[in-house]
């Protein structure tokens, strides 16, 4: 690998360095005022990242992983239900974690790269007259299959069957980089981590609690101690932690939500859309297929891209590394060898992402796939040019 050039797996992302010096910083006194002015600018700008308005946020030294944890343990007893869709890695991964606490999951098996059936899960909640789910996962970003699923209808699908579950949303590969709104979508748990959308180094999961998930913490009693909210919350009433803070990473993240901000969130989301549709022109010129079944589905910040049958597409990432120095995704679980993934988020503009598609195109060239040199990164530079194909 070269550190020259960009990478495009799905997180982490690249780091602007304006972010990479914020974090190399002096030590201070973490339990000082001084902290104070580092900690209460991430939790507000966060807030409005998630347009939140009741909310309140909790950041842990953890990752996106550690985030689902804190969704769970704050607000779940065992033996509790929950309602999920298996539809790629990171949803499988979540319901394992479910089942390892003690939860009784109800799992809607789902093909990869379709998105959550919202119409399935209000069928299941109707059923469900005992109440006994309490809690609806939603992955919106399956960044194994880039896949987004609609929120706003599973939100929609519980409303339906008046049902009072909770909607908890893992938002780790869309939030910072797609639109997401918290309010609106009526989520009780959202949950992120620093790597992707927010431009820094794996180590923060970012947790935002609905004043019902808040409450909902009261009753729960799955163990807790690291990731307990409750404690988290009194530490930041006196501008620190219950234990020591990350603070350089905190740092960082001030600085990126304010570079978000300055760039204004729309425009960011706008600009994710622009890149992704680019990169999707490209493989359309390359005569492959997205594993997303359908453009509703397609993802603004990853794009896990089909290859011909009995092709192994973990080769196109190797030899990328290898012969080129730039990073690809592997294909995950069910779609291992079956895909490659582009990352497309984060620090990232046009140019970097037609380098991107170059490469991914010299590569395949090199392992005798039929591509044609130069067409995906022209049908990408016509939509980058004009913003229409």
């Amino acid at each position: 690998m070269s550190f020259q050039n960009p990478v495009f797996i799905p997180g982490p992302t690249n780091m602007p360095e304006v972010i990479r010096q914020a974090c190399y910083m002096p030590t201070i006194d973490h339990r000082s005022p001084v902290f104070g002015g580092i900690l209460h600018p991430c939790l507000e700008g966060v807030k409005r990242v998630l347009k939140a308005t009741d909310a309140e946020v909790f950041i842990f030294p953890s990752t996106g992983t550690g985030g689902w944890e804190v969704a769970l343990s704050n607000t779940l007893s065992a033996g509790d239900g929950v309602l999920a869709a298996r539809n790629g890695m990171f949803s499988h991964r979540w319901i394992d974690m479910c089942q390892r606490h003690g939860l009784k999951v109800q799992i809607v098996e789902t093909p990869w790269g379709e998105g959550i059936p919202a119409e399935r899960y209000e069928e299941i909640l109707r059923a469900d007259t005992s109440h006994s789910i309490k809690a609806v996962l939603a992955t919106h970003n399956e960044t194994a299959t880039g896949v987004r699923s609609d929120i706003a209808a599973v939100r929609r699908a519980i409303d339906a069957a008046k049902h009072p579950a909770m909607l908890f949303v893992d938002g780790v590969s869309s939030i910072g980089s797609m639109d997401f709104r918290m309010d609106d979508w009526g989520v009780d748990v959202a949950v992120t981590g620093s790597q992707k959308g927010f431009m820094l180094p794996a180590g923060l999961a970012i947790v935002g609690f609905s004043p019902r998930a808040l409450a909902a913490t009261k009753t729960a009693t799955l163990p807790r101690t690291f990731f307990d909210i409750a404690d988290m919350a009194k530490g930041y009433a006196n501008n620190a932690y219950p234990y020591t803070p990350p603070v350089g990473l905190m740092n960082g993240l001030k600085k990126s939500l304010e570079i978000i901000e300055a760039e204004g969130l729309e425009a960011v989301f706008a600009r994710h859309t622009r890149i992704a549709t680019g990169v999707r022109h490209a493989v359309q010129a390359w005569g492959l297929t997205l594993c997303a079944a359908r453009p509703d589905l397609y993802s603004d910040t990853v794009s896990a891209i089909r290859t011909p049958e009995g092709f192994n597409a973990t080769e196109i990432v190797t030899k990328a590394a290898r012969d080129y120095g730039m990073a690809f995704g592997v294909g995950l679980g069910e779609v291992a060898g079956k895909v490659f993934r582009i990352g497309h988020l984060g620090s990232l503009t046009d140019a970097m992402m037609l380098s991107g598609l170059a490469t991914a195109e010299m590569v395949m060239v090199d392992l005798g796939l039929n591509i044609t040199l130069g067409s995906g990164v022209a049908a990408a530079q016509a939509y980058y040019r004009h913003g229409k194909a």
